[in-house]
Order: C-alpha cells, then structure tokens, then sequence
C-alpha cells in the first residue's frame, strides 16, 4: 500500500510566493493550480513556474489542465517549457473538461463529453510525440469520473484523479452532485478492473475539511447550505470519501480507512484548507 503524500489546490494569485513557500513548510508534497477562466484565477502553467522558484521540494502540477481549452502544439510547448524551469518537478494532470460556461466564455464549442473524451485521447497521443525531443512526457495524472476517462487513466496514467462529482441528472450543464461511498466503490472498482496490475497512485480531491468535535452537526450543515451538489442524508454524508469532518484523530482515521477500501493515498485539499489541513499531514506523512 502507498505512503500518503498530501497536496493543495491554490485558486488565486494573492501572496502566491507566501502561500507556495508555507505549502512546503508544512509538509505538503505537492502544490496544485486548476485551470478555470474567471476574475483572480491563475494562469496554471506561469503559476507553477512561479511556485517552482520559490520552493525546492514539492511537486507542482496543474489538477487539471482543461485538454479541450488547448490546440496541442501549444500545449505540448507550455508543458516542456514548465517542465524545464520546474527543474523536472512538473506532475501534469489533464481532464476532458466539464464547465460548459466557461467554454461559453473562451468562444470555444461545447461538444458532448464523448467528443471531449476523444479530444483527450488524441491530444495525449500528439502530446507524447511533440515532448518526445523535449525529455519527455511529465508524470501523468488523469483525473475524472465516467467510464471513458477512467478508461483512459488505467491505460496511460501514472496517477488517477477522482473528484466524485458527477452531472446532476436532468440539471444544467455544470451541475454537479458528490458521489456517496458505494458509487466511490463502484468507480474504483470499474477503474481497477481496467488497470489491473499497472502500478498506479490515487488522488482525492477532498471538497471540505471541518475539524470538529461534532460530525453530524457540521455534515448537517454542510448539506443545508450546499444544497447544489448534495444528494444524501446526514448519515450518508459522513461516509462520503470527498469529505473530511471531525476531531484530527477521527480524520487521521477516516484518511487510513479510506486508503483501504478505495487506494487513496494521495490527497489533496483547496487553499483554504491549507492550515487547517496541516495537522492532518504532519501525522500521516511517512505512513
């Protein structure tokens, strides 16, 4: 079973030096940038050269670039250039993409998620090629939830991303609702039977951290206030792998029952979760 290593998802560049260096004095292995288009969010590739400069240890990676958004050429170049001045520290994650409005905002089409698939696919396949005089494909991480891009990650990935968000059914584009423990199951056990006996790490993207001496009251209040992406009842929500609430034991708890029964071994939190998190990771880490 794999050591854990922990990871954050920075989503601005406000004090981007500050936050990156405290990411690695906390003992965060790896430092994240998401690739979405609105006010303050990063550009992933300039922010990670950034984040490589000011630290030494830690990995950076985008968690995920949105493949779709980029003509491969040009991607292929960002992610060589990155790579380089990271000091081969780059871990690049892709994704099929799944936020219509900003496709919307970037005038680009929005296909079906079978054609984004494909785009994938193929994009990943070029890619290979343009980096193979530039040293090479980074360590892959591809992230996502159908069957196509699991499909894809237990044939070419070196990590799988799992977020547990899936279309709300019957809602529009971009609405998403967090998986519960037994669709987590089923997920990982549908990409293992893929992958089988490929060495792989597993990601979470944990959507929320509440240290807390009472679970179900802060799963209740979480569930009413974020009526959009949640399904299930009190109970259920305390088993939902995305989620992370309780005393620093009880997560510590969560975290190691968790890599039994899914593989999840590398996790990541939000920015906001960087501090709070902390405590997490400085008793995990080597174990």
């Amino acid at each position: 079973m794999s050591e854990f290593t922990f990871g954050v998802s920075l989503l601005s560049t406000t004090r981007w030096a500050e936050k990156c260096r405290r990411a690695e004095e906390l003992g965060y292995d790896h430092i994240a940038v998401p690739d979405h288009l609105g006010p303050g969010r990063p550009a992933p590739f300039p922010a990670l050269v950034a984040a490589a400069a000011v630290t030494e240890r830690v990995q950076v990676g985008t968690l995920v670039s949105n493949v779709p958004f980029y003509t491969m050429a040009l991607f292929a170049r960002d992610v060589a250039s990155t790579n380089q001045l990271a000091g081969g520290r780059l871990v690049l994650g892709v994704g099929s993409g799944h936020m219509k409005r900003e496709f919307d905002d970037a005038g680009l089409p929005w296909q079906k998620a079978a054609d984004r698939i494909t785009y994938l696919a193929e994009g990943l396949d070029e890619l290979r090629t343009r980096l193979d005089g530039e040293g090479g494909m980074p360590r892959l991480l591809i992230a996502g939830n159908s069957d196509g891009v699991l499909r894809l990650a237990a044939e070419q990935a070196d990590i799988v991303g799992f977020a547990g968000l899936r279309q709300k059914r019957g809602a529009a584009p971009g609405t998403f609702v967090l998986d519960n423990a037994e669709v987590m199951d089923e997920r990982v056990r549908y990409f293992r039977a893929l992958a089988g006996e490929r060495e792989i790490e597993y990601n979470m993207l944990v959507q929320r951290v509440v240290i807390t001496d009472d679970r179900a009251a802060v799963a209740e209040e979480w569930g009413a206030a974020d009526t959009e992406h949640t399904d299930g009842a009190v109970e259920e929500l305390l088993e939902t792998p995305q989620l992370l609430f309780g005393t620093e034991d009880e997560i510590v708890a969560q975290l190691i029952a968790r890599r039994e029964r899914y593989g999840f071994s590398y996790i990541t939190v939000f920015e906001p979760m960087l501090e709070i998190f902390a405590p997490i990771v400085a008793r995990l880490r080597g174990r």
